[in-house]
Order: C-alpha cells, then structure tokens, then sequence
C-alpha cells in the first residue's frame, strides 16, 4: 500500500472510531473499567453527610476542628488488544470484510483508553505471532497500531487463539483489560482462556459472517479453504452435506461461548452486517451494573 493511500485510510479509520470513542464510548469505557484502587488526593473540612471513618484525626487535632481525607480513583489502566489477522480475516459478502470491522472495533476502544489516559498494547496473531507492541499512551501511539491493523501481512494464514494467549499470560506482567477479537476459528483454547482470564479482565469479540453459517444449494462448487489454501468439491446439493456444515459452525459458535463463560470472561458475539456499536454498548452497560 503506497503512504499517501495508508495515511488517507489511517484518517478514515481514525475520525470514524475517535467520534464513537469521543461521544459514546468514553464514558461507558471509564465506568466499566475501574482503576486500580484510590488514592489519597488531599483534605478538606468536615461537611455534615460525609464518611467518620475519613476524618485525619492528626490534621483534626491541630486544627481544632474536624478535616477528612478526599482520595481519588487512580485510574491509569492497561488495555490490550489481540487482534487475529489469520486468513479468514479477509472473507465478507454483506459490506466489509471481517478484518475490517476488527479493525473499527479496535481503533475504538484504543480511542476510548487514549481519552482515558491509559496504555494500550497490540498483539496480532495467526497461529503465530505476529507482532506484539508494548502498551504506551499518547495519539501517535494509538495511529500507529491503526497503522499496523491496516497494512500487517501476516506470515501465516492459519488461526490458533491458545497459542496466543500462552503468549500473552508470559508477556503481560501486570492486571490488564484484554480484548481478544478473532472469528475464532480455533479448537482448544479453554485452558490457556481459564489460566490468562484469572489474572486479566479478559473478553472475547467473535466477528462472523452470516454466510459462513450455512451453505446454500449451488450443485458441485469448488471451495477454497481461505486458511490453508485447499480448493475442494463440494457438493452442495447435497442436504447431509449442508447440514454437515451448518453443525460444522454451530458447533464454533458454541466452543467459543461455553468458553469463555467457563472460564469467567466476557464474550461478544458479532454478526459484520450487525451494529459494534450497539453490541459494545450494551456489554459496556451490562458490565457497569
């Protein structure tokens, strides 16, 4: 991709995700992601209907009068996003392909941390990883995973979720929110969910395509595996083959479900024609409750 179309599309991304993230987003983001703890923020006179157990009784004693002490939330958090850029990332037939609904949804909760004042990390993964960058504030920091999200060329087209969150309980040290956004085509990441979902606020954005849900009756249609490159025949005309495949991705859906709830994280299912932005909204108010 030349500069000058990257940095036009960078811009795109950016003034659409930064109006969501600016008006409706931030503050669901703040209240639904708390701070670390409080901290002491300084002391003020006693008013009628304050806390007892807040009064500085050394600040008190010299005074003469009683003074309580005002903390505040300390706020500065870390979010982590591990975005799948495997192959089937670039599969859509409704208006935009998989990839890039990952992409709007990432630029905006990293949008939502920047106004924040938190760090934001990205790690991308096939069934390798990709690229990892370290969490850091600022803007240029933000645009530069945009950046990334646009024009990385992944050095594998295959998907495995466990083996990036292996990699991410070793690498990430301290409590983070994660955001793990994949179509997650991908078996046995239970454990490695349950062992990184006990340390972070961990959840699962699954991003699907309505026509990956069912195939519909085309007669013998060749099909490529958009993961592994194999083309095969298919019979579609066939109902046991149809339902075969239908069973084949509901049984997906399911794994990933019954996951992440067994192991204690949230989860977001995502159809590319639906509304994120709703979808967000709605995890962010249920969260908040």
């Amino acid at each position: 991709m030349e500069t000058k179309d990257l940095l036009k599309k960078v811009r795109k991304i950016e003034i659409k995700t930064r109006r969501l993230s600016d008006h409706i987003f931030g503050g669901e983001y703040h209240s639904t992601f708390k701070g670390r703890g409080m901290t002491f923020s300084e002391v003020r006179q006693y008013q009628f209907g304050d806390d007892v157990r807040a009064i500085d009784w050394n600040v008190t004693a010299r005074q003469n009068e009683p003074y309580i002490k005002v903390f505040e939330e300390e706020r500065e958090l870390t979010l982590m996003m591990v975005v799948d850029v495997s192959g089937s990332g670039l599969f859509g037939t409704v208006s935009q392909f998989k990839k890039e609904i990952l992409t709007e949804i990432t630029a905006t909760l990293a949008f939502s941390a920047l106004q924040n004042n938190d760090k934001v990390g990205l790690l991308l993964f096939s069934d390798q990883i990709e690229l990892f960058i370290p969490p850091k504030k600022g803007k240029s920091h933000i645009l530069r995973i945009i950046r990334e999200l646009l024009e990385f060329n992944p050095k594998s087209q295959k998907t495995d979720v466990g083996f990036a969150l292996k990699y991410l309980g070793n690498v990430l040290k301290k409590k983070a929110i994660v955001f793990v956004l994949s179509d997650f085509i991908s078996e046995d990441y239970l454990q490695s969910l349950r062992i990184v979902g006990k340390k972070h606020d961990l959840t699962g954005i699954r991003i699907y395509d309505p026509a990956e849900q069912k195939i519909p009756n085309l007669g013998l249609v060749p099909m490529m595996d958009s993961e592994t490159g194999s083309i095969k025949l298919v019979a579609t005309q066939s109902k046991t083959v149809r339902k075969s495949y239908e069973n084949y991705q509901k049984s997906r859906q399911n794994y990933f479900e019954e996951s992440f709830k067994k192991a204690g994280c949230g989860q977001i299912n995502c159809q590319v024609d639906e509304s994120y932005v709703k979808k967000l909204l709605g995890y962010f108010k249920q969260r908040g409750k």
